[in-house]
């Protein structure tokens, strides 16, 4: 694959895929806790990540790459497996987020996507990268999961020490940036940026070329450039989340242990790892509640670290995690995402330090977020969750993940709570009887050949619906993208919206807002009806 190459003890970390994500239901009141990933755009308080309502959600992601590799887009797609099938397998076993690596090349007019099975995925065939993105950002979010965007490489040859190189700029990395918010402004399934993947240290000190943190080198602090690519992203799409990862050595140099000078040597971790002086020069946005650190950790099969053999393995690691990024969250400084971490396993020592590192993040809604590297079975140091048929699943890797998973609306098992409402009866369908609703619908975006809007409807009865059906009509033509708060499906003209399994039960004087986009002419919704009762 694509991978680290681990110098001066100051390693190096893997390529990436990207992650995505979603929502989960709110119906009358505000949770502590939300199912999925929640409702609506996210942000940040504190340590947590919440949705639209104040309620803490937790990513927990996988890896899809090849966007970033000659491919231009997902790999996979060359297998028997259906690429709808490998996401229903991922949404099943617990992932709500999907980390999407790419590459600008990708991004460029007149890029071709190849290395696709087109018997397997006719409806992929002749498709740009974009388009095929734009297919799996639809298909995800209809499942309820979230994306997040990964810029991995420059270039699909390979990653860079730095966000630009001699042949892409940083004006084409921002620009491209700001591209694909706009592209996606007004879907919430893409919940924000990973802005560049793994920024490392090059050059031995003190003549150093690589990435540095806090240094003030305009040229070199991945930390300001951070700043410049966050706040202009956020210039057009204020709603997103900035991911942005750590270096390998904050000097931005790799140590000379030969030179006998203390000064130049200095403790260094993986490649994008190191948020070490995150907390002394901290990301500073223009929009509040609006950054997440996003560290990688690796294990032997990635590079053998000095502490994998120390005397005190495995009771070091926490020490070591603290370190490097672990106290920004134990600190409430801001959330962490870890955007990569993974392993063959081959070692004994991998499953010890896999094990250690979940149990790191914390259980339930309130933990750390995470994307796993990766779905793919050819990552050629970790492997995948997947096996070679890009069907079957690596279950020794899937148990240790499966208790710290929270799966999406609609996914499947879940590892924590869910929040919400549980509803009453669970005897049988509910009907609403006649004029026992209202419904309020409300536009929020709209664009060339498509819109967003949500749906209100309360239930005025007496008596708890459940399980509601909230379904409406729309004009031919017109027909749906993308539905959150509930399972959203379109027959006709028809469109039904079914209560999530976490949340059946619309109580007396209770609403629920369902969102979606959707393609043609923006339209309200006709004929609302909140099971048989029209509203």
């Amino acid at each position: 694959m694509f991978r680290p190459k681990a110098l001066g003890g100051a390693l190096t970390a893997l390529a990436t895929v990207a992650a995505g994500v979603f929502i989960a239901a709110a119906v009358s009141t505000t949770p502590a806790s939300a199912a999925g990933t929640g409702t609506g755009y996210l942000h940040t308080n504190g340590s947590q990540i919440v949705d639209s309502t104040g309620a803490t959600v937790r990513l927990t992601g996988i890896n899809w790459f090849g966007m970033e590799t000659d491919n231009k887009t997902f790999h996979g797609l060359w297998s028997s497996n259906p690429w709808r099938g490998q996401l229903d397998t991922m949404a099943r076993l617990g992932y709500n987020t999907l980390r999407v690596p790419y590459s600008n090349d990708a991004l460029k007019p007149g890029a071709t996507a190849t290395g696709i099975n087109d018997f397997v995925n006719p409806d992929l065939v002749g498709l740009s990268p974009l388009q095929i993105l734009d297919k799996v950002i639809d298909y995800a979010g209809s499942k309820g999961m979230r994306i997040i965007l990964d810029r991995h490489r420059p270039t699909s040859a390979g990653q860079s020490p730095l966000w630009y190189t001699s042949t892409v700029s940083e004006a084409t990395w921002i620009n491209d940036w700001k591209m694909l918010a706009q592209r996606y402004a007004g879907n919430p399934t893409v919940i924000g940026a990973d802005l560049h993947n793994e920024p490392h240290a090059e050059g031995t000190n003190p003549a150093a070329t690589g990435a540095c943190w806090g240094c003030g080198d305009t040229a070199r602090d991945w930390r300001l450039a951070a700043e410049r690519a966050g706040n202009a992203i956020l210039g057009v799409q204020p709603n997103w989340l900035i991911f942005v990862e750590g270096v390998s050595c904050p000097s931005g140099g790799l140590s000379n242990v030969w030179d006998n000078d203390p000064s130049n040597d200095e403790d260094c971790g993986w490649w994008g790892g190191n948020l070490s002086k995150a907390g002394q020069f901290p990301v500073r946005l223009n929009v509040a509640n609006r950054l997440v650190y996003s560290p990688h950790e690796y294990a032997t099969s990635v590079y053998r670290q000095t502490w994998f053999d120390a005397p005190d393995y495995p009771a070091n690691l926490p020490a070591i995690w603290d370190k490097y990024w672990g106290y920004l969250y134990k600190q409430n400084i801001a959330p962490i995402m870890m955007g990569e971490f993974g392993s063959t396993l081959a070692d004994p020592k991998d499953k010890v330090w896999l094990e250690k590192l979940m149990a790191y993040t914390g259980t339930g809604v309130t933990g750390m977020s995470f994307t796993y590297w990766s779905w793919n079975p050819n990552s050629g140091d970790t492997g995948g969750i997947a096996l070679d048929d890009w069907t079957n699943i690596n279950t020794t890797k899937q148990a240790i993940l499966q208790p710290y998973l929270i799966a999406p609306s609609g996914g499947g098992p879940t590892g924590g709570p869910t929040g919400g409402p549980t509803g009453g009866p669970t005897g049988g369908p509910t009907s609403a009887p006649p004029g026992t609703c209202t419904a309020t619908y409300r536009q929020v975006n709209a664009w060339q050949g498509g819109f967003q809007g949500e749906l209100t409807v309360k239930n005025t009865g007496t008596a708890a619906v459940n399980p509601w059906t909230v379904t409406w009509s729309w004009p031919s033509g017109v027909t749906l993208g993308s539905g959150w708060n509930a399972t959203v499906t379109q027959s006709g003209t028809t469109v039904t919206a079914a209560a999530p399994s976490h949340a059946p039960s619309l109580a007396a004087g209770a609403s629920v807002t369902v969102g979606f986009t959707a393609n043609g002419t923006a339209s309200a919704p006709a004929t609302v009806k909140l099971n048989s009762a029209s509203c």
